[in-house]
């Protein structure tokens, strides 16, 4: 399968039962609903996915669930990181040997390190953990951020592909854009953020969005990509409500209760230390939901 790095993602949900196990059977379907909604891959294991949350032996079975159910229609990106750079390479080693096509890295959260001390991370987990792979810069998690110039040093180490930028700062896009290796693509971690990235050179987005509205979000990759602007600006804003009321609480707490709310999985199950959304949050959601025009 030829990895491209471009189009819209779904950073997958981790459904869970009411006890707080895996519920595979209801992650099973929503791949499949993410498939036939045309999405161009599928990423478990990641923010929106609770991974803080996982053990290393969920970790692996989600990531080896999903690698199964996609069945090499779309890639699979898993989500690997760790403010640990060994464990980081761990779970790349260990996502690579279930069957995954790529690795989402979250820069190391906490320790704080210096930019050449999560340049040397990342460099690391290329080198030693066997899959393609995308750092994954969030500030707002991580309390540390890749600078424009810490992105161009990646983006020229072999087997760095591609970053999800989740910085907030279309400037600092623009300087890493334009000073990163030819080929080297640029994905939105913010889902609001998308088409003006799409506009300054970005090839896609990691969606969170896309789990409840996949293929209203795809829409906006693939139009902007068919070069027709209008129509990509028309999905943009028919979609900005539900992307608003999705970061109303922390990810993944509004996005699971709206695939509750879709009947898409059974409960908006999350693990301590996340808990239910808010009445006054859930009731703006509902009528997000209500609003959004289905494609």
């Amino acid at each position: 399968m030829a990895l491209t790095f471009a189009g819209t993602y779904t950073a997958l949900v981790t459904p869970f039962r009411g006890d707080g196990s895996l519920d595979l059977e209801s992650l099973a379907k929503h791949v499949e609903w993410q498939i036939a909604s045309g999405v161009d891959g599928v990423v478990p294991c990641g923010s929106t996915g609770e991974s803080a949350t996982l053990s290393h032996e969920e970790h692996v079975h989600v990531v080896r669930h999903v690698v199964e159910v996609a069945h090499k229609r779309v890639p699979v990106i898993a989500g690997t990181g760790s403010n640990s750079t060994r464990e980081a390479i761990e779970l790349t080693q260990a996502a690579r040997a279930a069957g995954a096509d790529a690795a989402l890295l979250i820069s190391p959260y906490y320790n704080k390190p210096s930019q050449e001390g999560i340049y040397q991370h990342y460099a690391a987990v290329a080198r030693e953990g066997g899959l393609p792979t995308l750092p994954y810069n969030i500030p707002g998690r991580t309390a540390s951020r890749l600078e424009p110039e810490t992105i161009a040093r990646l983006s020229r180490v072999p087997g760095i592909v591609a970053i999800k930028e989740s910085g907030g700062d279309l400037t600092a896009t623009s300087q890493t854009i334009a000073r990163s290796a030819p080929g080297f693509s640029v994905l939105s971690g913010d889902d609001a953020l998308t088409l003006p990235m799409l506009a300054i050179g970005g090839s896609g987005v990691i969606s969170t969005t896309a789990n409840a509205a996949p293929r209203e979000m795809v829409e906006i990759t693939r139009a902007f990509r068919a070069g027709d602007l209008a129509r990509a600006r028309r999905a943009h804003y028919a979609l900005l409500p539900l992307m608003e009321a999705l970061f109303l609480e922390t990810n993944p707490i509004p996005v699971k209760t709206a695939l509750a709310l879709l009947g898409r999985i059974p409960a908006a199950t999350l693990r301590l230390p996340l808990t239910e959304i808010s009445k006054a949050n859930r009731d703006r959601l509902e009528a997000a939901l209500a609003e959004l025009p289905r494609a």
